[in-house]
């Protein structure tokens, strides 16, 4: 089941006593889980945005909120999971910055101190995918990393639009990923669609990948010269063929860096959404290279999309999940009251329309 979670944006903080249950639950089913299915397993469940949503919502946040991305990974992370085998680095706003120090200390806690380039580097081109090789208009707030004591990863990240007040979800799962830069995601699961977007990660994008690394290599002079010159200078363009050459300098600096391949241009320091669109837009102008201009999710919500648009519901994924969770909720050490309430938000979320 593939997914990228959309979800409506809301503000306003948790209540301390609520937050301080959720903890307590997090906690609990978690260590079932990890337990009775293993580590894996739950990497796994975590990634998969589904399981993720009905994880969050049986903790007691709104299923359809945005707040309950946060609020999940905020508990999950507060309940200190790696006395289980499982670390969490990361969060959101400025305590994502903190991510590199946080995959520090987890690694030298697991005895996997030797991996802490490696997770650096993975969060750090995730982040960069989501955020400047989709442009869907999503801006990422919220970036998590969660790693097994045997070096196993799952990564959970969201963008807001602000436009149209919508968040964003996206999961990554290490057996998913066989190209960082071409779906790797671990599934697409959303409301809303995004009319067009430049989309760097889709297959058909291939080419034009390997386009901008010779782009790069070129003068940059000459790209300035064409851009000005060109019929496109002389008519009023689409915003989707807007070409920014405030991102020139930056294209100068990657030209004089000499990138081996995608990805060192991809993780160059400074090389934002614009920048990516400026030289995807000059693969296409000056060698003609298609671009893609779609949007990578799919509507992949249990009981299908918001738009009407129906999608199969993955039996296997969807009875598993109840299966994990009603018996993790019922074992849970947990006082029978709380069970019967998180059993009863379970059962609504399962009966949605």
């Amino acid at each position: 089941m593939k997914a990228i979670a959309d979800l409506p944006l809301h503000y306003g903080k948790i209540p301390k006593w609520l937050f301080e249950r959720m903890v307590k639950l997090a906690k609990s089913v978690s260590y079932l889980i990890i337990s009775e299915y293993g580590k894996k397993e739950f990497l796994k469940r975590i990634s998969n945005p589904f399981f993720f949503q009905a994880f969050g919502n049986l903790l007691g946040f709104d299923w359809h909120s945005s707040g309950l991305t946060t609020t999940t990974i905020g508990a999950l992370k507060e309940a200190n999971l790696e006395e289980y085998g499982i670390g969490i680095a990361g969060g959101k706003g400025k305590i994502a910055l903190k991510t590199p120090e946080e995959i520090e200390k987890i690694v030298k806690k697991f005895g996997i101190e030797d991996k802490k380039e490696k997770f650096v580097k993975i969060s750090k081109i995730v982040a960069r995918v989501d955020n400047n090789l989709i442009q869907d208009g999503f801006s990422l707030y919220h970036h998590s990393i969660f790693i097994s004591e045997k070096g196993k990863w799952a990564i959970v990240q969201q963008g807001m639009n602000l436009e149209n007040r919508y968040a964003r979800r996206y999961h990554w799962f290490y057996e998913n990923v066989k190209d960082f830069f071409e779906e790797p995601h671990s599934g697409i699961f959303s409301e809303i669609k995004v009319e067009k977007p430049l989309n760097l990660i889709d297959k058909k994008a291939r080419e034009v990948k390997k386009v901008i690394v010779e782009v790069v290599k070129e003068n940059p002079s000459k790209f300035k010269k064409f851009v000005k010159n060109s019929i496109y200078s002389y008519l009023k363009m689409e915003r989707s063929h807007y070409f920014d050459l405030s991102t020139y300098k930056k294209i100068v600096e990657l030209h004089n860096f000499d990138p081996k391949n995608f990805e060192e241009i991809v993780l160059f320091k400074g090389v934002s959404s614009k920048t990516m669109r400026a030289l995807a837009l000059l693969a296409n102008l000056v060698f003609g290279s298609p671009l893609v201009w779609k949007d990578v999710k799919v509507y992949s919500f249990a009981h299908g999309g918001k738009d009407g648009i129906p999608y199969p519901v993955d039996r296997k994924t969807y009875d598993k999940t109840i299966e994990i969770l009603e018996d993790a909720i019922k074992n849970a050490e947990i006082g029978n009251r709380e069970k019967i309430l998180a059993l009863k938000r379970l059962k609504g979320f399962f009966s949605l329309d």
